[in-house]
C-alpha cells in the first residue's frame, strides 16, 4: 500500500492515487505569456487614457486662454464691439442710408465713406469702411479701441459699430458717430471747394475751434486711462456741431501710448514710414519715428497756421525748404495782416479791433507747436492756456472749456 498524503505538488500518476493532472511545459509558458499580455495591454490603456486627459485639459485651457485673450486685446474685432449695447445690423444701415446712395453720402477718408442716416430718433454719421482698401480692418478697430472708453465734449461720440456680412457675402464694417450738421472744419476754411457754406468764420469763431481742439488732444494725451495718439488731425477731421463747437473725429490712425517718456521717444523707431498726412505729419515720422502726443502737437501747430493764415500747407505756394510754418515766420510779427486769411479781416470785427496783435499771438502758439524738435514743442496743455488767455484778452469770452 502506497500513501500519498501531504505531497501536495505531486501530480499524474495513476487514477487511484486521485491526483490533479500535470501541465506540460507548453501550456504553463502559454500562461505566463498570457499574464504578461494583459499586463502590458493594461499599463498601454492606462496610458493612452491618461493622454486623452491630458489633450482635453490643454484644449479647455487653451480655449479659455483664447477667449481671455480676445477680451482684454483691444484689437480683436470682437472685443472691440463688446462694449456696445446697441447692436446694428448691414440690413439697417443699408436702409438708413438708402442703400448706402451717393445722395447720402457727406464725405470720405482715407479707409471708407461716411453717409448720412436716419436712426430711429435722430440723424446719425455712419462710416462704412472700404474693406479692400489695405489697412481698412486695422482702422476699425483702431477706432473702435480709442473711443469705446472716451468721453469728452470736443470728441466725436462713438455710437455702435456694425461688424457683419453684407448682401453679396463680403465682409462689412461701419461705425456709427453723431451726426455733424456743420461739416468739417476744411470746408468752412476752404469753401471754394464746396458749395457751402454761405459764410466764413470768424476770428472769434476760429479761435473757439482752436480752443476746443487743444481741450481735446490735451484730454487724449494727459487725462485718458492709457495716452492716445491721434496721429492724423487736420481740418477735414475736425467736425462742427449746430454751434460750431469742434469734435476731433477719425481715429482711424491712432495709437494708443501705453509707455511714454522722452528719452524713449528718440529710441523707438519703426518702419512703418510717414503717419497721417503729408503737410501735417510730424517731421520725425518720415524717419520712422513711433507716434507720439509730440507729433500731435505738431500737426496742431500747422492746423492753427492754416485756420488764421487761410493756405493749405501743400499750397502751391510752397515747395522745398518753404512751408507754411517758414511762410508765417517770416511774417511776423510786422507783415501779418499780409498772411492772414482775408476773409478774417472783412467779418465780425468791430471798428478799431486790434487784429493784428491777436493774430500774431494765435500764430506765434501755432509756430511754438510746430518745432522741428519735438522737445521744443508746447505741450497740448499749455497750448489751450495760451488760447484761452487770448480768447479773454481780446474777446472776453467764457465759453465753457472741459470734458
Amino acid at each position: 500500500m502506497v500513501s500519498v498524503f501531504g505531497n501536495k505538488d505531486l501530480c499524474g500518476g495513476d487514477k487511484e492515487f486521485q491526483l490533479t493532472p500535470c501541465l506540460t511545459q507548453e501550456p504553463l509558458e502559454e500562461a505566463k505569456r498570457s499574464s504578461h499580455l494583459k499586463k502590458i495591454a493594461a499599463g498601454v490603456g492606462v496610458g493612452v487614457a491618461f493622454i486623452l486627459l491630458m489633450l482635453f485639459v490643454a484644449l479647455i485651457w487653451f480655449r479659455k486662454r483664447k477667449k481671455n485673450k480676445q477680451t482684454s486685446d483691444p484689437t480683436s474685432s470682437s472685443a472691440a464691439l463688446e462694449v456696445f449695447h446697441e447692436k446694428i445690423s448691414y440690413g439697417d444701415l443699408r436702409n438708413a442710408t438708402n442703400g448706402f446712395s451717393e445722395s447720402n453720402m457727406v464725405g470720405s477718408g482715407s479707409f471708407g465713406t461716411v453717409f448720412k442716416a436716419l436712426g430711429e430718433n435722430d440723424v446719425v454719421a455712419v462710416k462704412v469702411l472700404n474693406m479692400q482698401r489695405r489697412g481698412a480692418m486695422k482702422s476699425f478697430m483702431a477706432e473702435c479701441a480709442s473711443l469705446k472708453d472716451i468721453r469728452h465734449r470736443n470728441l466725436v461720440k462713438l455710437l455702435t459699430a456694425c461688424s457683419s456680412i453684407d448682401f453679396q457675402g463680403n465682409e462689412f464694417r461701419a461705425l456709427v458717430y453723431e451726426f455733424m450738421p456743420n461739416g468739417s472744419m476744411d470746408m468752412w476754411l476752404h469753401p471754394e471747394d464746396v458749395k457751402e457754406p454761405s459764410r466764413a468764420l470768424t476770428l472769434l469763431e476760429r479761435l473757439n475751434i482752436a480752443v476746443d481742439v487743444a481741450s481735446a488732444l490735451d484730454y487724449l494725451h494727459v487725462h485718458c486711462h492709457e495716452p492716445i495718439a491721434h496721429c492724423d488731425l487736420k481740418p477735414s477731421n475736425i467736425l462742427l456741431d449746430d454751434d460750431l463747437t469742434a469734435h476731433v473725429s477719425d481715429f482711424g490712425l491712432a495709437r494708443l501710448l501705453i509707455k511714454f517718456d522722452q528719452e524713449s521717444f528718440f529710441s523707438q523707431l519703426t518702419s512703418a514710414g510717414v503717419r497721417g498726412t503729408v503737410g501735417y505729419a510730424a517731421p520725425e515720422y518720415g524717419m520712422g519715428a513711433q507716434p507720439s502726443v509730440h507729433g500731435d502737437v505738431y500737426s496742431f501747430g500747422v492746423l492753427l497756421l492754416e485756420m488764421f493764415a487761410g493756405k493749405r500747407p501743400s499750397d502751391e505756394l510752397f515747395g522745398g525748404d518753404f512751408t507754411l510754418i517758414s511762410y508765417t515766420k517770416s511774417a511776423l510779427p510786422e507783415r501779418v495782416l499780409d498772411i492772414a486769411d482775408k476773409s478774417i479781416l472783412d467779418s465780425g470785427l468791430r471798428v478799431g479791433f486790434p487784429v493784428a496783435e491777436c493774430l500774431a499771438l494765435v500764430l506765434n502758439v501755432g509756430l511754438r507747436c510746430g518745432e522741428e524738435s519735438p522737445m521744443n514743442r508746447l505741450a497740448t496743455s499749455e497750448a489751450a492756456k495760451e488760447l484761452v488767455s487770448i480768447r479773454e484778452r481780446f474777446f472776453k469770452a467764457t465759453r465753457t472749456v472741459g470734458r
